[in-house]
């Protein structure tokens, strides 16, 4: 029997039915032989509750905002990632809730559109942790960093603190688009001055045993050394925003 997190954990999202990667068509050419990161939007969605208007909530609220890696693909949602932060957070006892807004099927342009709505009343931490549907669609770089610098500055804009997760563009779609692909996480982390973890699936992406029969999405124990690379970055974080609001 698993034990769902302590932490409060809303479910967020959109419903969107086209995003469905296998029964769409692809965005460009160079994405057409690659499925998307998710093939299915999560079973069920809720939205944020109104009481997350409380100014006092919002100061210890994490908002994961994702794709199917964040959602939890094929797992319990109690064993996806976000509600493994949510664990440790609970095991702190400051108060923090964790809102998990991965959609599955999302790219990075899916984001922005939901943004504002997925950080309604207010965040401390916004982890934003897409790419990786842009990447195996060879969507263009460019866009990306677009897209990524928009919700970063709409994110700070509203007073939460950014951490970006980067993402690996598959090998297929060649070494210029894979390095271009990889540093627009690091300018955009640089230009906002906001916290980076290189790779979100680092340690798990490519390992038969941390992932599900898709070769994609992680399984259990994947999910928790995701969890793990996910802490180590967001901590800090976590402490900073605590000393802020109690100084």
């Amino acid at each position: 029997m698993t034990c769902r997190p302590a932490v409060p954990l809303v479910l967020t999202g959109l419903l969107l039915a086209a995003v469905v990667a296998c029964g769409s068509a692809p965005d460009s050419a160079r994405g057409s032989a690659a499925p998307a990161v998710s093939d299915a939007t999560p079973a069920a969605i809720a939205a944020p509750a109104r009481e997350t208007a409380d100014p006092a909530a919002a100061r210890r609220r994490v908002v994961f905002l994702g794709d199917s890696l964040t959602a939890g693909l094929g797992l319990p949602i109690d064993e996806a990632y976000p509600s493994l932060i949510a664990e440790r957070l609970e095991r702190r006892g400051q108060g923090w809730t964790v809102v998990n807004a991965g959609v599955s099927g999302d790219t990075s342009a899916g984001a922005v559109r939901r943004l504002d709505w997925a950080i309604e009343g207010g965040a401390a931490v916004v982890v934003v942790a897409l790419g990786g549907n842009d990447g195996l669609r060879g969507l263009p770089v460019a866009d990306l960093a677009r897209n990524l610098d928009t919700i970063v500055s709409r994110a700070k804009a509203a007073g939460a603190a950014v951490v970006i997760a980067g993402m690996e563009a598959p090998p297929n779609t060649g070494p210029d688009y894979t390095r271009q692909f990889r540093e627009v996480y690091r300018d955009v982390a640089t230009r906002h001055q906001a916290t980076l973890l290189p790779f979100l699936l680092d340690g798990v992406a490519g390992e038969t045993d941390l992932n599900q029969a898709d070769g994609i999405h992680p399984n259990r124990e994947g999910a928790r050394r995701v969890a793990e690379v996910v802490w180590r970055v967001l901590e800090p974080v976590i402490e900073a925003r605590e000393r802020t609001t109690t100084e």
